[in-house]
């Protein structure tokens, strides 16, 4: 108890998250009663936050550097549909399962390298190679499938997406460990010290003796591996894939870290803010749904917040 006081205490980001999450609570209490806080809308939430939270984390591990990784929605939909090409093709045959893992992995290792050498080695700012390779991607995407959706998938798959364990979301559960995985990661390796000393200075960083060029290719891979992770969820969830799958969550995953206080010039920002801006943002969508507000405004609002808090930080700077 006196850690978890301790920890509270020392990061201020994470107890006005928690203040936020409890006002919203509140809020919606008044206004909604019983329907915000009922079984259904709760397991909404607990089955959007896995996808979502996987492509946030991608997100915030780049932004932690100084980059970022505008690519990561439309190299999730290109790992989703090389992997259920393969499965579909193959029907039945659990080597093809596995195959066609392997070589949704082995795709999401590519991309995320191609966005770090030309980030790192060519010398790319990270919105233009980012945004470059999205682009490719994201054409490839439609050219390759049609814009058809593929589905059908096996029984593990769809487990994935849909199953339980002991009533908690499968999904849920992995998302939990990635996340575990990933702090751990940041707050007790090397590599994780050295991802926030080059978002604080990579020059600095470079002459201490890290090979930030490395490092900044490493951080990329994770990103499109976490945006694979969020390929198999989808495509559980969905039981299908599509080249346009998630292009809304872009702009959330950005927002997210944002708001869950990571430096968008890097160095500065922790797992936990990230994920309880997810949840905060999760409930807020979740209540305005509930209240009939049309999703769209839902996004221009998000947009809003998004302006507004990076306005507001820049000024405090």
């Amino acid at each position: 108890m006196a850690t978890l006081t301790r920890f509270l205490s020392a990061d201020r980001n994470i107890r006005l998250q928690l203040m936020i999450i409890i006002a919203v609570a509140m809020v919606f209490s008044f206004t909604l009663g019983i329907r915000f806080f009922s079984v259904g809308n709760f397991q909404s939430i607990s089955s959007q936050l896995p996808i979502l939270g996987m492509l946030a984390l991608g997100m915030g591990i780049t932004m932690l550097t100084g980059g970022i990784n505008l690519s990561i929605i439309a190299s999730s939909n290109a790992c989703a549909l090389l992997m259920a090409a393969i499965i579909v093709s193959h029907s039945g045959q659990p080597l093809f399962l596995i195959l066609a893992l392997l070589a949704g992995l082995l795709l999401a290792v590519l991309i995320g390298a191609l966005n770090g050498v030309l980030i790192a080695w060519i010398g790319v700012s990270p919105i233009l190679a980012t945004l470059g390779t999205m682009t490719l991607i994201s054409g490839l995407n439609i050219l390759l499938s049609n814009g058809n959706v593929i589905s059908g998938f096996p029984n593990v798959i769809q487990f994935l997406g849909n199953g339980n364990l002991l009533g908690i979301p499968v999904a849920l559960v992995l998302f939990l460990l990635v996340m575990i995985a990933l702090w751990i990661l940041l707050e007790h390796t090397t590599l994780g010290r050295s991802l926030y000393l080059i978002g604080s200075n990579e020059q600095a960083t470079r002459f201490s003796g890290v090979n930030t060029h490395r490092v900044q290719i490493i951080v990329y891979i994770l990103s499109a591996l976490l945006g694979w992770g969020a390929a198999l969820l989808m495509m559980g969830k969905f039981n299908s894939a599509k080249a346009g799958y998630g292009d809304s969550y872009l702009l959330v995953t950005i927002l997210a870290s944002v708001l869950g206080g990571i430096n968008p010039d890097g160095g500065f920002g922790r797992v936990l803010g990230l994920i309880l801006a997810l949840v905060v943002l999760q409930m807020l969508e979740s209540g305005l749904n509930l209240l009939g507000v049309s999703s769209y405004l839902t996004m221009a609002l998000w947009g809003g917040v998004l302006i507004l808090f990076i306005a507001l930080q820049n000024r405090r700077a």
